[in-house]
């Protein structure tokens, strides 16, 4: 299962993790030089998250960001499963 948030579509993007060595302007030095660069991943923060669907009467599990449990909040889980039923997944 890829990480993809279900609701919001977040996904890991990339970046670089940078190495430092000196020291700082602030502190009387000739300040900070990067020394390696290496890649890596910025993960989103993805939950299991079981909902209770009024509509249907059950219980429905949704992998998700946790800040999209905000969404979920704001628009109502109704709309939510609504708006993601139509983009075609299966809930």
């Amino acid at each position: 299962m890829s990480r993809i948030c279900q609701v919001t579509g977040k996904k890991p993007v990339t970046g670089n993790s940078y190495a430092l060595r000196g020291i700082a302007k602030k502190k009387k030095g000739v300040g900070l030089k990067i020394t390696g660069k290496t890649r890596r991943r910025f993960l989103p923060n993805l939950v299991i998250k079981r909902f209770w669907f009024s509509e249907e009467n059950r219980f429905v599990k949704i992998r998700l960001a946790t800040s999209a449990m905000r969404t979920i909040d704001k628009l109502g889980l109704a709309t939510v499963i609504r708006k993601m039923r139509a983009e075609g997944q299966k809930i």
